[in-house]
């Protein structure tokens, strides 16, 4: 079975929750601001508002998965998605990404997001804790588990 198929009851309540443009309440903006360091903050600013809130969404998940945690783990479950804004695709060409897979330069773009993330973070002057989180090296396993967890339910 394909790797999009086997994730279709995820990525069924990620498209439904993308077609609404809502913003986050200025609650959840605040909270996950709060998280991140200035340069996070500018490019968590640029995801549109589908991935903000799917990003609060998230970090909301994992923390509730390990109680209390530390500003960089939770600035990775906010931005773990971060490489997204590398991309252009909207909500309809994010889905034929995933069906077709990286065929074109946008699609590869897309496929590559985590990559591209960490990169971007890593300008933007994330902590280590953070970038460990997110490229899986982490020698907190739980809060990886959980993080991968949070993204997937």
């Amino acid at each position: 079975m394909s790797s999009w198929l086997a994730q279709l009851p995820h990525l069924s309540r990620r498209f439904i929750g993308a077609l609404s443009q809502t913003a986050p309440t200025r609650g959840d903006h605040a909270w996950a601001l709060g998280f991140l360091l200035p340069g996070e903050a500018d490019l968590w600013e640029q995801l549109g508002n589908a991935d903000q809130r799917h990003s609060i969404e998230v970090a909301r998940r994992f923390a509730a998965a390990l109680g209390e945690s530390p500003r960089d783990e939770m600035a990775g479950a906010l931005l773990h998605d971060i490489g997204k804004v590398a991309v252009d695709l909207g909500t309809f060409g994010r889905v034929l990404a995933t069906i077709v897979g990286p065929r074109t330069r946008s699609f590869r773009i897309y496929h590559d997001h985590e990559q591209i993330g960490i990169e971007l973070l890593r300008r933007a002057g994330s902590t280590n804790a953070t970038l460990a989180l997110l490229d899986g090296s982490t020698l907190r396993l739980d809060a990886l588990a959980a993080l991968r967890h949070a993204d997937n339910v």
